[in-house]
């Protein structure tokens, strides 16, 4: 079954990253601060303010030691998160869950929001619901199918449609799929 895509703007998503720095830490010190993202425009403004919050260093090595409310694939301890993040942060969070499933099993590749949404078929509770949906939409069943004959759609997804589409799960646990481009 499809569920339905929420048109709202507004999230309930908390982005947020600690930082400290690398040499605090080789120092056994872990005094950092947790940075919300949505405080800031961009991934440069988001910078600044992480090396403000270390400014007794002359040179801070930014870690980032801990993370939360952003899809996995954009966590690094190392470098900050991508700017293609602070799109993410704009979407509705039926769309951030998505769009994050979809960063996470693209392994955290270069990927855009034009992409995703071209890919983004919809959130289904099973491959198997796609198929008979999508077999439905293209008018693949005839209206005078007979009700005693029995269409095998997860056979139809494994067999067929897996190799076009992907399932990803989002952070919520919920089930989207996506075309493979």
């Amino acid at each position: 079954m499809k569920s339905a895509n929420s048109s709202s703007t507004t999230t309930t998503t908390e982005a947020r990253l600690y930082v400290g720095t690398y040499a605090k830490y080789n120092n056994g010190n872990l005094a950092g601060a947790w940075l919300n993202l949505a405080d800031y425009a961009d991934r440069d403004e988001f910078l600044a303010a992480a090396r403000a919050v270390h400014a007794e260093e002359a040179d801070p090595e930014l870690m980032f030691q801990d993370s939360g409310d952003f899809p996995g694939a954009w966590y690094s301890e190392s470098s900050a998160p991508p700017a293609i993040l602070w799109e993410w942060l704009e979407l509705a969070e039926a769309e951030q869950l998505a769009f994050g499933a979809y960063a996470d099993h693209m392994g955290g590749g270069p990927v855009t929001l034009e992409d995703f949404r071209e890919s983004w078929q919809g959130q289904w509770d099973r491959g198997a619901d796609f198929a008979e949906q999508i077999a439905e939409e293209c008018g693949d069943i005839p209206k005078d199918f007979p009700p005693w004959l029995v269409i095998d759609w997860e056979a139809s997804w494994n067999c067929n449609l897996r190799h076009d589409y992907f399932e990803a799960d989002d952070a919520n646990g919920s089930n989207h799929i996506f075309r493979n481009t």
